[in-house]
């Protein structure tokens, strides 16, 4: 008689112990969607709730200058390409079919980019690429392409020293 009373009792005690409470937004991980959450907020507190805190200017100028910088030692279609893809950019964040995290992470990549920080700017685009396909793998090739033929320009190599330290030194001859 107590193995029946006792065996009810102890399986209802441990799922909700082991499981924890059933999750109550999309799936993904608790931590990840409030600090998520949070972030959007503190941006629409510190830049104003226009366009999700970050003016479209703000992404697509500094990529149109970097393709600007690519044309002398970039080759014509590849260039159009990248081109293409930014309008295509550009139109979305127009039209409001960018959500905020997206427009966000441009913002992060764009400054790593003008810092020269080809690494980071390169995991950002990995995370959007991962995180946001559907939004983004229209444009977001052009903009991969970009940070690469940006990276590789001569003039970049000084300043971008934690890349260029496993090459040859600082100087200008470039194959």
């Amino acid at each position: 008689p107590p193995v029946p009373a006792s065996a009810p009792a102890a399986s209802a005690a441990l799922p909700p112990r082991a499981l924890g409470p059933p999750p109550l937004g999309p799936v993904s991980p608790a931590p990840r969607a409030e600090s998520g959450k949070q972030s959007a907020a503190a941006c629409l507190e510190e830049c104003g709730p226009e366009e999700g805190g970050v003016p479209a200017d703000a992404v697509l100028a500094p990529l149109r200058e970097a393709l600007d910088a690519c044309r002398p030692t970039v080759q014509k279609q590849v260039c159009d390409d990248i081109g293409r893809r930014l309008t295509v950019l550009g139109d979305a964040w127009a039209q409001g079919k960018l959500s905020a995290p997206v427009r966000k992470r441009m913002s992060l990549l764009v400054q790593e980019l003008q810092q020269q920080h080809w690494d980071a700017a390169d995991e950002i685009h990995r995370s959007l690429m991962v995180d946001h396909v559907n939004e983004v793998s229209q444009w977001l090739v052009g903009v991969k392409r970009l940070i690469a033929e940006t990276r590789s320009l001569p003039a970049a190599e000084p300043a971008a020293a934690t890349d260029g330290s496993a090459q040859a030194g600082p100087g200008p001859e470039d194959p």
